[in-house]
């Protein structure tokens, strides 16, 4: 069997307190919002350099607010650039929590998936008869090719 990287368990009670922090989260971020793929792709994105050209603009924007247009919510995009400079580093600290979850359940998938493989690949050759044979043919299935053509009542009639 592989190297298995990661031994752990995780009790109910513990993912019930992650699930409750994590809500604790969406519960003080009231004014999160739920793009879709359009709007994500029509938005100008700010990008790294962005976050100081903003503050900049910021600055200018209050120290000379006379060349800006009345209809122009100054206090709005103070706003939005003090909530931007406040949420980056949750986002930081997020987007890498969310690469060590991705990575972790990657992994221990790829141990579970290879020891069944080994589990699966020695009940066959135990040759134990009926007793492992509705077993391993629920087990087969996971390797049964789909054809384009047939559909689920043309694999009885084969």
């Amino acid at each position: 069997m592989p190297e298995n990287r990661v031994s752990a368990n995780l009790s109910q009670a513990d993912q019930k307190a992650v699930l409750e922090a994590i809500q604790t989260i969406r519960e003080k971020l009231p004014f999160l919002i739920d793009l879709t793929p359009e709007e994500r792709r029509k938005l100008p994105k700010i990008g790294d350099t962005g976050h100081n050209f903003a503050a900049q603009a910021l600055t200018v924007a209050t120290q000379n607010s006379g060349i800006l247009p009345r209809a122009f919510d100054l206090d709005e995009f103070q706003r939005d650039v003090e909530l931007l400079a406040s949420l980056r580093p949750i986002v930081v600290a997020i987007t890498q929590l969310q690469e060590l979850l991705d990575d972790t359940y990657l992994e221990v998938g790829s141990e579970a998936y290879a020891a069944a493989l080994a589990v699966y690949s020695y009940a066959k050759a135990s040759d134990k008869g009926a007793a492992l044979d509705s077993l391993l043919a629920g087990m087969a299935q996971r390797f049964a090719r789909k054809s384009g053509k047939s559909g689920p009542s043309d694999a009885s009639n084969k």
